[in-house]
């Protein structure tokens, strides 16, 4: 029997995940077995537990690990890492999986990924290629893709940028990202079930997440600060946040917001919002605001304007309805003033979006299964001279 285990350990790359999970388990058969093995935040209270959203969804989970989510300061990013790379050699050496399917740039896929490598399980590396110069995520994910197989970028740049690191055309497939399956497939929320979903009323609102810079140093506090300034100089609207996620500093970035809430009518804060909420929720907003993929991604597939603020998504490829500025207030202010301009929204809502289709999962899950059932992996890879 071939086993293929797709690991997921956020709400981000879970929902990402979520479209080739479902199209990989259409290939199961008793020769072949598709395993999901949840970890991370998922199975952390502190971040909405939100491995109970997987089980609701219909999605069978076959193994969850447990592994520290502390993320403070530098010593706990390393210790969550040893303590993960421990985890999933053990795992994998007695699960012997024919591949792992595996997203992005998390530090923790990054001791995943050096699991499968100690135990020669071969990389299927979704979302490589991608350029983030405000974060430890693009040196992670420029790692991960040189230990990897098979990659599936989301754009075209991104796949010369594999070739660039030396990996061979024949095992790199731009099919585009799987973030557009999802809004054609799971944004069906109307806007009154999917606010009335969080005790919300009807109105005009901004999504937002902010998550730590980590490759700036210090003042965390001042960029918070001046965030917040800005959603109070627009009492008119609601700005529903999602917490960041388990990088470093992300837990004082959650104890920032939840203290703010109590003191700011409009701050609506939530540790998850689950991957049909959250794109439903963006399809009827005036903007996406903040420092996630997701405002670069997926937003313009709406027609949704999105703020960009600061450094942490530098690099992307954007589309003409993503605004950029700093982090600081004013340029915050000007910068949702600008989203609000009409001309501006007609601008978004005819943007061209760089990331595909809708029609990634299914090709990315049959290329999968091709290779793994072709059983002829070679782990000892050339390296590809992009001349």
């Amino acid at each position: 029997m071939k086993k293929i285990a797709v690991i997921t350990s956020t709400r981000a790359e879970y929902g990402l995940l979520m479209p080739v999970i479902a199209a990989l388990k259409t290939y199961e058969t008793s020769e072949l077995k598709i395993e999901l093995v949840v970890t991370g935040t998922h199975l952390s209270a502190e971040y909405g537990h939100t491995l109970n959203e997987i089980q609701d969804s219909g999605i069978y989970v076959d193994r969850t690990v447990e592994i520290p989510v502390a993320s403070k300061n530098a010593a706990d990013i390393s210790n969550n890492q040893a303590i993960t790379l421990i985890k999933f050699t053990e795992l994998f050496c007695t699960a012997q999986y024919d591949c792992i399917v595996i997203l992005g740039d998390r530090y923790e896929m990054l001791a995943v990924a050096i699991a499968a490598g100690n135990t020669q399980i071969p990389i299927f590396h979704l979302c490589g290629g991608d350029t983030t110069e405000g974060a430890m995520d693009e040196w992670i994910r420029h790692s991960i893709t040189k230990m990897s197989y098979l990659h599936f970028p989301t754009n075209e740049e991104s796949y010369q940028r594999i070739l660039q690191l030396g990996e061979a055309p024949d095992r790199v497939f731009n099919y585009g990202s799987t973030s557009i399956d999802n809004i054609i497939t799971i944004a069906n929320m109307s806007k009154a079930e999917a606010l009335g979903s969080l005790g919300m009323q009807d109105c005009s609102y901004a999504i937002c997440t902010y998550h730590p810079v980590t490759l700036e140093k210090g003042n965390m506090d001042q960029q918070i600060f001046d965030f917040l300034e800005a959603v109070k100089a627009f009492p008119e609207l609601a700005f529903i946040v999602t917490k960041s996620n388990a990088d470093q500093g992300g837990a004082y970035i959650n104890e920032l917001l939840d203290n703010a809430e109590k003191a700011i009518e409009n701050l609506h804060i939530f540790s998850s919002l689950g991957a049909a909420r959250y794109l439903s929720l963006m399809k009827y907003s005036e903007f996406v605001l903040g420092n996630s993929s997701s405002g670069i991604i997926e937003a313009p597939a709406f027609g949704i304007p999105t703020i960009n603020i600061g450094d942490r998504q530098r690099g992307r490829l954007q589309a003409d309805s993503i605004i950029n500025c700093a982090p600081d207030k004013e340029s915050i202010i000007a910068s949702i003033k600008r989203a609000l301009d009409e001309k501006f929204k007609i601008t978004s809502h005819n943007t061209v979006n760089p990331y595909g289709s809708g029609h990634a999962a299914r090709q990315i899950a049959a290329k999968i299964v091709e290779v793994v059932q072709k059983d002829e992996i070679n782990l000892k890879k050339k390296f590809y001279d992009n001349k």
